[in-house]
Order: C-alpha cells, then sequence, then structure tokens
C-alpha cells in the first residue's frame, strides 16, 4: 500500500517545490519538498528515489507539530 504519490509542483526561479501528502490517522497530510533541481522531473524523481527517508522526516516533523500554514515543509540542501 502506498502512502502517498506527488501531486503538484510549482517553479520558482530553477528551485522546484514539490507537494505531497502522506496518512495522518484517517486523514490526509500536506507536506512539500522544496529543491535546488532545475526541472520538475528531477524534482519528482529525487522524491520517489528517497521516498523512505523524505516519508520518514515528514512523519517527524508532524509528530513535533512543526507545521507552516498547516503544512509539513522539507527542504533540501
Amino acid at each position: 500500500m502506498r502512502n502517498s504519490l506527488p501531486t503538484n509542483t510549482e517553479s520558482r526561479e530553477g528551485d522546484q517545490t514539490v507537494f505531497f501528502q502522506i496518512a495522518n490517522g484517517n486523514a490526509r497530510q500536506a507536506c512539500s519538498l522544496k529543491t535546488k533541481f532545475p526541472t520538475q522531473q528531477q524534482a519528482s524523481r529525487c522524491l520517489l528515489q528517497n521516498w523512505n527517508k523524505i516519508h520518514q522526516m515528514a512523519r517527524d516533523c508532524l509528530a513535533k507539530g512543526c507545521l507552516e500554514e498547516g503544512r509539513v515543509n522539507l527542504v533540501m540542501i
């Protein structure tokens, strides 16, 4: 069973933000991953290739209550 799929991307000056959701009980939690990749395809591929680690990081942030505007925001450095 897959918890989430990338749902949307946003472009801003070469940086790509990939939006996804994780399960949170019976609800879904909105999340984003900001990357330095120049294309949305590269950013999405990074999300999928590193899904387990990114998913765990999003869960950790959710457990700590680190939400911004109701969303878990992760930044790739």
